[in-house]
Protein backbone atom coordinates (compact mmCIF):
# COMPACT_ATOMS: atom_id res chain seq x y z
CA UNK A 1 0.00 0.00 0.00
CA UNK A 2 1.04 3.19 -0.98
CA UNK A 3 1.78 6.02 1.86
CA UNK A 4 -0.32 8.49 3.15
CA UNK A 5 1.01 11.63 1.52
CA UNK A 6 -1.17 13.70 3.92
CA UNK A 7 -0.15 12.46 6.83
CA UNK A 8 2.62 15.51 7.70
CA UNK A 9 0.12 18.74 5.70
CA UNK A 10 -1.94 21.08 7.62
CA UNK A 11 -5.53 20.30 7.23
CA UNK A 12 -6.77 23.10 5.70
CA UNK A 13 -3.47 23.47 3.08
CA UNK A 14 -5.29 23.18 -0.16
CA UNK A 15 -3.84 20.30 -2.31
CA UNK A 16 -4.55 19.05 -5.93
CA UNK A 17 -5.38 15.81 -6.19
CA UNK A 18 -5.79 12.60 -8.65
CA UNK A 19 -8.15 10.10 -9.79
CA UNK A 20 -11.19 12.25 -9.24
CA UNK A 21 -13.09 9.72 -7.88
CA UNK A 22 -11.66 9.41 -4.94
CA UNK A 23 -11.38 13.30 -4.09
CA UNK A 24 -14.52 13.23 -2.13
CA UNK A 25 -17.36 15.76 -2.27
CA UNK A 26 -15.69 19.10 -1.94
CA UNK A 27 -17.73 22.23 -1.79
CA UNK A 28 -21.01 20.79 -1.53
CA UNK A 29 -23.32 23.92 -2.81
CA UNK A 30 -25.92 24.44 -5.46
CA UNK A 31 -23.50 26.62 -7.30
CA UNK A 32 -20.82 24.64 -8.06
CA UNK A 33 -23.28 21.96 -8.99
CA UNK A 34 -25.35 23.69 -11.56
CA UNK A 35 -24.19 25.70 -14.15
CA UNK A 36 -27.86 26.27 -14.96
CA UNK A 37 -28.14 30.30 -16.38
CA UNK A 38 -30.37 31.31 -13.62
CA UNK A 39 -30.28 35.10 -15.17
CA UNK A 40 -32.26 33.23 -18.21
CA UNK A 41 -35.62 32.48 -16.43
CA UNK A 42 -34.08 29.20 -14.53
CA UNK A 43 -35.86 29.40 -11.61
CA UNK A 44 -34.36 28.40 -8.05
CA UNK A 45 -35.58 27.84 -4.68
CA UNK A 46 -33.80 27.10 -1.54
CA UNK A 47 -34.27 26.54 1.58
CA UNK A 48 -32.69 27.71 4.85
CA UNK A 49 -31.80 24.13 5.78
CA UNK A 50 -29.45 23.45 2.45
CA UNK A 51 -32.26 22.07 0.54
CA UNK A 52 -32.34 23.31 -3.19
CA UNK A 53 -34.64 22.90 -6.17
CA UNK A 54 -34.19 24.57 -9.91
CA UNK A 55 -36.02 24.32 -12.94
CA UNK A 56 -35.90 24.87 -16.79
CA UNK A 57 -37.88 28.00 -17.95
CA UNK A 58 -39.94 24.87 -20.32
CA UNK A 59 -40.66 23.21 -16.71
CA UNK A 60 -39.31 19.92 -18.74
CA UNK A 61 -36.13 19.30 -16.14
CA UNK A 62 -35.62 19.98 -12.83
CA UNK A 63 -33.27 19.23 -10.10
CA UNK A 64 -32.78 19.38 -6.30
CA UNK A 65 -30.58 19.18 -3.52
CA UNK A 66 -31.48 17.51 -0.16
CA UNK A 67 -28.99 17.11 2.12
CA UNK A 68 -28.73 14.68 4.76
CA UNK A 69 -26.03 15.33 7.15
CA UNK A 70 -26.39 12.84 9.98
CA UNK A 71 -26.18 9.52 7.04
CA UNK A 72 -23.11 8.67 5.71
CA UNK A 73 -24.28 9.52 1.72
CA UNK A 74 -25.08 12.90 3.43
CA UNK A 75 -27.88 13.21 0.53
CA UNK A 76 -28.67 13.35 -2.86
CA UNK A 77 -28.73 15.51 -5.93
CA UNK A 78 -31.81 14.22 -8.52
CA UNK A 79 -32.02 15.14 -11.93
CA UNK A 80 -35.00 14.67 -13.67
CA UNK A 81 -37.16 14.90 -16.81
CA UNK A 82 -40.63 14.86 -17.67
CA UNK A 83 -41.25 14.81 -21.81
CA UNK A 84 -44.33 17.08 -21.48
CA UNK A 85 -43.02 19.48 -18.87
CA UNK A 86 -45.06 21.93 -16.21
CA UNK A 87 -45.09 19.44 -14.09
CA UNK A 88 -41.94 19.36 -11.35
CA UNK A 89 -42.70 16.31 -9.25
CA UNK A 90 -45.11 14.46 -11.19
CA UNK A 91 -43.92 11.65 -12.99
CA UNK A 92 -39.96 11.47 -14.43
CA UNK A 93 -39.50 10.64 -18.09
CA UNK A 94 -36.07 9.54 -16.47
CA UNK A 95 -33.78 10.58 -13.78
CA UNK A 96 -30.14 10.62 -12.10
CA UNK A 97 -29.29 10.11 -8.87
CA UNK A 98 -26.16 11.34 -7.19
CA UNK A 99 -25.21 10.72 -3.70
CA UNK A 100 -24.05 13.84 -1.61
CA UNK A 101 -20.62 11.99 -1.18
CA UNK A 102 -20.06 12.81 -5.64
CA UNK A 103 -16.94 15.08 -6.29
CA UNK A 104 -18.97 17.82 -6.87
CA UNK A 105 -16.92 18.96 -10.03
CA UNK A 106 -18.36 15.10 -11.76
CA UNK A 107 -21.79 17.00 -11.11
CA UNK A 108 -21.17 20.04 -12.80
CA UNK A 109 -19.69 18.08 -16.38
CA UNK A 110 -23.03 16.47 -16.24
CA UNK A 111 -25.32 19.07 -15.95
CA UNK A 112 -23.32 21.61 -18.39
CA UNK A 113 -24.03 18.34 -20.89
CA UNK A 114 -27.20 18.25 -20.03
CA UNK A 115 -27.67 22.46 -20.41
CA UNK A 116 -25.94 21.51 -24.26
CA UNK A 117 -28.39 19.08 -24.84
CA UNK A 118 -31.23 21.45 -23.54
CA UNK A 119 -30.02 24.41 -25.75
CA UNK A 120 -29.82 21.98 -28.37
CA UNK A 121 -33.39 20.95 -28.55
CA UNK A 122 -34.39 24.58 -28.31
CA UNK A 123 -32.67 25.78 -31.36
CA UNK A 124 -33.42 22.80 -33.60
CA UNK A 125 -36.09 19.97 -34.38
CA UNK A 126 -34.23 17.57 -31.89
CA UNK A 127 -35.29 15.90 -29.02
CA UNK A 128 -32.16 15.05 -27.39
CA UNK A 129 -33.38 14.75 -23.69
CA UNK A 130 -35.67 11.89 -24.75
CA UNK A 131 -34.37 11.09 -28.04
CA UNK A 132 -31.12 8.87 -27.41
CA UNK A 133 -29.17 9.94 -29.95
CA UNK A 134 -25.95 8.71 -28.35
CA UNK A 135 -24.55 5.11 -29.12
CA UNK A 136 -23.70 3.48 -25.63
CA UNK A 137 -20.34 2.91 -26.25
CA UNK A 138 -20.03 6.31 -26.39
CA UNK A 139 -20.16 6.21 -22.50
CA UNK A 140 -17.33 3.60 -22.27
CA UNK A 141 -15.48 3.80 -24.58
CA UNK A 142 -12.88 6.31 -23.56
CA UNK A 143 -12.31 3.82 -20.41
CA UNK A 144 -10.87 1.54 -22.67
CA UNK A 145 -8.10 3.88 -23.13
CA UNK A 146 -7.43 4.90 -19.71
CA UNK A 147 -6.98 0.69 -18.91
CA UNK A 148 -10.23 0.25 -17.09
CA UNK A 149 -11.02 -3.80 -17.69
CA UNK A 150 -14.34 -4.75 -19.03
CA UNK A 151 -16.42 -7.75 -18.08
CA UNK A 152 -19.74 -9.30 -19.78
CA UNK A 153 -22.45 -11.15 -17.55
CA UNK A 154 -24.79 -13.18 -19.28
CA UNK A 155 -27.47 -11.46 -17.65
CA UNK A 156 -27.69 -8.39 -19.74
CA UNK A 157 -25.34 -6.68 -17.66
CA UNK A 158 -21.95 -5.60 -18.51
CA UNK A 159 -18.91 -3.45 -15.99
CA UNK A 160 -16.00 -1.50 -15.80
CA UNK A 161 -13.41 -1.32 -13.45
CA UNK A 162 -10.97 1.11 -13.34
CA UNK A 163 -7.22 0.53 -13.11
CA UNK A 164 -6.90 0.96 -9.10
CA UNK A 165 -9.97 -1.27 -8.49
CA UNK A 166 -11.89 1.68 -6.87
CA UNK A 167 -14.23 2.94 -9.79
CA UNK A 168 -16.72 1.39 -11.95
CA UNK A 169 -19.56 1.60 -14.41
CA UNK A 170 -22.50 -1.01 -14.78
CA UNK A 171 -24.26 -0.82 -17.53
CA UNK A 172 -27.69 -3.06 -17.87
CA UNK A 173 -27.69 -3.15 -21.59
CA UNK A 174 -30.36 -5.59 -22.04
CA UNK A 175 -33.20 -3.67 -19.91
CA UNK A 176 -35.70 -6.42 -18.49
CA UNK A 177 -36.49 -4.99 -15.02
CA UNK A 178 -37.39 -0.97 -15.54
CA UNK A 179 -37.09 -0.42 -11.78
CA UNK A 180 -33.18 -1.23 -11.92
CA UNK A 181 -30.56 1.62 -13.25
CA UNK A 182 -29.57 1.52 -16.66
CA UNK A 183 -26.31 2.64 -15.50
CA UNK A 184 -24.71 2.72 -12.59
CA UNK A 185 -21.33 4.65 -11.58
CA UNK A 186 -19.06 4.76 -8.44
CA UNK A 187 -16.17 5.55 -6.87
CA UNK A 188 -14.67 4.42 -3.57
CA UNK A 189 -14.28 0.47 -2.86
CA UNK A 190 -16.56 -1.76 -4.18
CA UNK A 191 -17.64 -3.04 -1.01
CA UNK A 192 -18.46 0.34 0.31
CA UNK A 193 -18.29 3.25 -2.49
CA UNK A 194 -18.06 6.78 -1.18
CA UNK A 195 -20.39 7.85 -4.02
CA UNK A 196 -22.68 5.94 -6.37
CA UNK A 197 -24.73 7.33 -9.26
CA UNK A 198 -27.76 6.05 -11.26
CA UNK A 199 -29.26 6.56 -14.61
CA UNK A 200 -32.37 5.17 -15.40
CA UNK A 201 -33.69 3.92 -18.70
CA UNK A 202 -34.31 6.97 -21.06
CA UNK A 203 -31.69 8.76 -19.40
CA UNK A 204 -29.48 10.35 -22.45
CA UNK A 205 -26.07 8.67 -22.94
CA UNK A 206 -24.18 11.65 -23.78
CA UNK A 207 -24.75 12.42 -19.56
CA UNK A 208 -23.61 9.10 -18.98
CA UNK A 209 -20.18 10.06 -21.24
CA UNK A 210 -20.28 13.57 -19.45
CA UNK A 211 -19.42 11.77 -16.21
CA UNK A 212 -16.93 9.23 -17.20
CA UNK A 213 -15.48 11.95 -18.87
CA UNK A 214 -14.71 13.45 -16.13
CA UNK A 215 -13.93 10.58 -13.90
CA UNK A 216 -11.22 9.66 -16.20
CA UNK A 217 -9.97 13.52 -17.13
CA UNK A 218 -6.46 14.27 -15.61
CA UNK A 219 -6.98 18.02 -14.35
CA UNK A 220 -7.17 17.53 -10.76
CA UNK A 221 -9.22 18.67 -8.28
CA UNK A 222 -8.11 21.00 -5.19
CA UNK A 223 -9.30 19.88 -2.19
CA UNK A 224 -8.32 20.96 1.38
CA UNK A 225 -6.52 18.23 2.95
CA UNK A 226 -9.41 17.64 5.69
CA UNK A 227 -11.69 17.47 2.94
CA UNK A 228 -10.30 14.57 1.41
CA UNK A 229 -11.77 11.29 2.58
CA UNK A 230 -9.40 9.26 4.75
CA UNK A 231 -9.93 5.71 3.62
CA UNK A 232 -8.60 6.07 0.21
CA UNK A 233 -5.96 8.78 0.60
CA UNK A 234 -2.82 5.91 -0.47
CA UNK A 235 -4.75 5.69 -3.50
CA UNK A 236 -4.79 9.43 -4.12
CA UNK A 237 -1.47 11.31 -5.94
CA UNK A 238 -0.59 15.06 -5.15
CA UNK A 239 -0.45 17.65 -8.10
CA UNK A 240 1.55 20.99 -6.86
CA UNK A 241 -0.07 21.90 -3.40
CA UNK A 242 -2.03 25.68 -4.01
CA UNK A 243 -1.13 28.14 -1.49
CA UNK A 244 1.52 28.38 0.92
CA UNK A 245 1.86 26.00 4.11
CA UNK A 246 2.40 26.83 7.56
CA UNK A 247 6.38 27.03 7.91
CA UNK A 248 6.25 23.58 10.33
CA UNK A 249 4.78 21.23 8.05
CA UNK A 250 6.41 20.37 4.61
CA UNK A 251 4.82 21.17 1.48
CA UNK A 252 3.05 18.05 -0.38
CA UNK A 253 4.69 16.62 -3.31
CA UNK A 254 3.95 15.26 -5.96
CA UNK A 255 5.02 11.31 -6.37
CA UNK A 256 8.31 9.96 -8.36
CA UNK A 257 7.65 9.64 -11.82
CA UNK A 258 6.90 5.95 -12.82
CA UNK A 259 9.62 4.44 -15.14
CA UNK A 260 8.29 2.84 -18.43
CA UNK A 261 6.51 -0.20 -18.64
CA UNK A 262 7.23 -3.62 -20.15
CA UNK A 263 6.65 -2.83 -23.88
CA UNK A 264 6.30 0.35 -23.67
CA UNK A 265 8.28 2.73 -25.57
CA UNK A 266 10.37 5.62 -24.06
CA UNK A 267 9.21 9.40 -25.46
CA UNK A 268 11.74 11.00 -28.02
Amino acid sequence: MSPDRFQNLDPAQKVKVLPRHLAGPGPTSPSAAWPFPFDEDWRVYQSEKGTAFTTSPCMRLWSSFTPEPDKSRKGAWTTEANRHGGLPFGHATWQITFDATTPVELLHDVHTELLDLYHEDLHSDRDGLFEDMTAPHEAYASLFASGWRHHVKTDGTQSFLSPDDLAGVVHRYAVTRSHEPAWRVWGGHPSEPQWQARFTTGTPTALVAALTASMISTAPLIRTVNEVPCNTRSHLYLATPTGTPPADRPAAQPPPAAGPGPGTRPSR
